[in-house]
């Protein structure tokens, strides 16, 4: 399943700048995704996963290219991230380019919030202060959604249709775009603005844009001595898209064949049968068992073959609960 996340708030806040780091790390994977042109204000953002390098190192035993033993293709589960030009007070009445822009953020699956949490003099700012800024676009997402449903009433004889795409039914990230010195502390910068907005913390990552755009051109030892200095683990964007996942209710299972290696998105409860749609719609109508093993108990054992000699693979029905991480191969008739 697709997963796409609208970027919205108030002009120069540094949606551009984060948006532009997001459009280098797709640059960067593009290798990985068998995707067909993407359009200019749209990000494809890989979701890291170790567990991706793990399952190609055990299956590369059997992976032989020309005689020779190779390490399969790694296609990870991505985020899609649609960058939405900057909201302003009075947006839901039109004002800017209110109305063009609300219709875009009503197709997305989440909604994330930049928030201006930096304090260049020399970048002009339209808000006021990180919470009163989240509020005013809120509250214009807040007054389209009223608008959206009196039209309908109006319509409706004064009924609401249930499925009308509200702002208020999307899951909502915040990015507070911080001081590069102010990382360090992110965690206490998170929490403390949830708590004022009444987000749970999960919800609200801490990232400097112009970190991420600068990250975004080094390789990967260079990212891992940078963010070194910087005494952080991982780069925001990373942190971004995991949230997401999380905000989202979302988990992967991984597939490890002859192909590739790739984790497939789905959601938290799905079913093995809903899980095999993901792969092929056909395979659902063709459906007959999965075959499934945890994520460790593959890597101990040491691929398919030894799995199942030792026991730990196991066929499953279609009503099966996928759990994140299964490692798993359907079975499909003809």
């Amino acid at each position: 399943m697709s997963l796409k996340v609208g970027i919205v708030g108030l002009p120069n806040v540094g949606k551009s700048t984060l948006f532009n780091a997001l459009l280098k790390r797709q640059q960067a994977y593009v290798a990985n995704f068998p995707f067909a042109t993407i359009e200019p204000n749209v990000g494809i953002v890989p979701v890291p996963d170790s567990r991706l390098d793990k399952l190609a190192e055990v299956i590369s035993d059997s992976w032989i290219v020309n005689g020779e033993k190779k390490k399969p293709p790694i296609v990870p589960a991505t985020v899609e991230f649609v960058d939405i030009a900057g909201l302003i007070a009075g947006a839901s009445k039109g004002e800017g380019l209110g109305n063009k822009f609300l219709s875009h953020i009503r197709e997305v699956d989440a909604i994330c919030h930049v928030i201006r949490h930096f304090k260049d003099k020399n970048i002009i700012q339209t808000g006021t202060n990180p919470k009163e800024d989240f509020e005013i676009v809120k509250t214009e997402l807040d007054l389209a959604d009223y608008e959206m449903e009196e039209q309908h009433k109006e319509r409706n004889k004064g009924k609401v249709d249930e499925n009308l795409p509200l702002f208020k039914k999307k899951p909502i990230l915040v990015v507070l775009n911080v001081d590069e010195e102010d990382l360090i502390n992110a965690k206490n910068i998170e929490a403390g603005f949830a708590t004022s907005v009444g987000l749970n913390k999960e919800q609200v990552i801490a990232i400097c844009a112009k970190t991420e755009a600068e990250l975004a051109d080094l390789s990967e030892d260079e990212q891992k001595e940078y963010l070194s200095d910087l005494r952080i683990d991982k780069p925001g964007l990373e942190r971004l898209a995991q949230s997401a996942f999380t905000t989202l209710g979302l988990i992967t299972f991984l597939t490890a064949g002859e192909k590739e290696v790739r984790a497939w998105t789905i959601r938290r409860g799905a079913t093995a049968l809903e899980a095999s749609g993901e792969i092929h719609t056909d395979f659902m109508a063709k459906f007959i068992k999965a075959e499934v093993v945890k994520y460790e108990d593959f890597v101990n054992s040491g691929g398919w073959k030894k799995s199942r000699d030792v026991g730990k693979a196991r066929l499953e029905g279609r009503d099966y609960i996928v759990q994140d991480g299964d490692v798993v191969e359907f079975k499909i008739g003809a």
